[in-house]
């Protein structure tokens, strides 16, 4: 249902939100030379860093949560409206090509659907039923996770995705950039990362979009990393879909076998271009057939495959 809130209580809540409150201080801000504004905005930015490491437990527990249901097949889905909707299907975006995931086991929805996110939809944000319509077509399980995430943490469409989710029994995470907030307080795992007053009031696109942003890229890699899409601090599961990527593979098992150019462009060819299998097939001296189905028992843990064949 669209919301109906009156205005002056819509405003009067506003006006009790960290994220809208007005700075006296930066008034004059547009009388400043540019570079004045500029050294003001980075040092605003620097504390977001220190905002986000404040809530680190919160968000080491809920990517556990998250990476024990995904290794049961589940997948994330990200639900927000305006910037916040965007960050979420940009982090949803990036898991494929960095982390060969199938589209469909990271999603991102925004409020007012594709379009939204290079156009404002009007009103879209304030309806918790497109929510759940957003929703419904997944099919949610218990293995889901469903990510809601909202600067003021009072969206209605972030907050009624984790409500639908919820009722669907699935795991519920609430992002938001404001203590006490409706959105935190509805899912299972509640992060709030308080940035402050904007430079600009009420642009929850910088130091509340930076934080956002920060806290994304920590569930979704981290998750990644305890999927096993990693091997230490190498990305073996990157999909080679341009030049880029291709010399990127090959820089990869490099730098994960020390092997000569000809070897790793045998091994990448015997399996595919697959990363993770040429590693395997050089470390392991196997073909790639057996690369194949030791990483297939091993659950895509190129470790714990490395091991098998090392004592098989």
């Amino acid at each position: 249902m669209t919301s109906t809130s009156d205005p002056r209580e819509l405003r009067a809540e506003l006006e009790s939100l960290t994220t809208e409150a007005f700075r006296p201080d930066l008034a004059d801000i547009d009388r400043l030379p540019t570079l004045d504004i500029a050294r003001l905005m980075n040092g605003e930015d620097a504390t977001v860093a220190g905002a986000v490491a404040a809530r680190l437990p919160r968000i080491a527990a809920a990517i556990d949560a998250v990476a024990e249901r995904m290794a049961r097949g589940g997948r994330m889905v990200y639900a927000g409206a305006g910037t916040a909707g965007r960050l979420g299907v940009l982090d949803a975006s990036e898991c494929p090509p960095t982390f060969n995931t199938d589209p469909s086991r990271v999603v991102g929805l925004i409020a007012g659907g594709p379009q939204a996110v290079v156009t404002s939809v009007e009103g879209a944000e304030d309806s918790r039923e497109l929510a759940r319509a957003d929703l419904e077509p997944l099919g949610l399980t218990p293995d889901d996770t469903v990510v809601g995430v909202s600067a003021s943490g009072r969206t209605p469409y972030a907050i009624g995705a984790v409500e639908y989710a919820r009722a669907r029994r699935s795991l519920t995470i609430g992002l938001a950039c404001n203590p006490g907030s409706p959105l935190a307080a509805a899912a299972d795992h509640g992060i709030e990362i308080v940035v402050g007053p904007e430079l600009l009031t009420g642009s929850t696109r910088l130091k509340a979009g930076t934080a956002q942003k920060l806290v994304l890229n920590m569930i979704s890699t981290i998750t990644m990393i305890r999927l096993g899409k990693t091997y230490g601090n190498l990305m073996v599961d990157v999909r080679a879909s341009n030049d880029k990527l291709r010399a990127r593979s090959h820089r990869i098992v490099s730098l994960a076998t020390g092997a000569a150019d000809e070897e790793i462009e045998r091994a990448l060819s015997a399996t595919d271009g697959e990363v993770k299998n040429a590693i395997l097939t050089i470390l392991a001296d196997v073909d790639g057939p057996t690369a194949a189905r030791l990483l297939e028992q091993s659950d895509g843990h190129l470790r714990a495959a490395l091991a098998a064949a090392t004592t098989g």
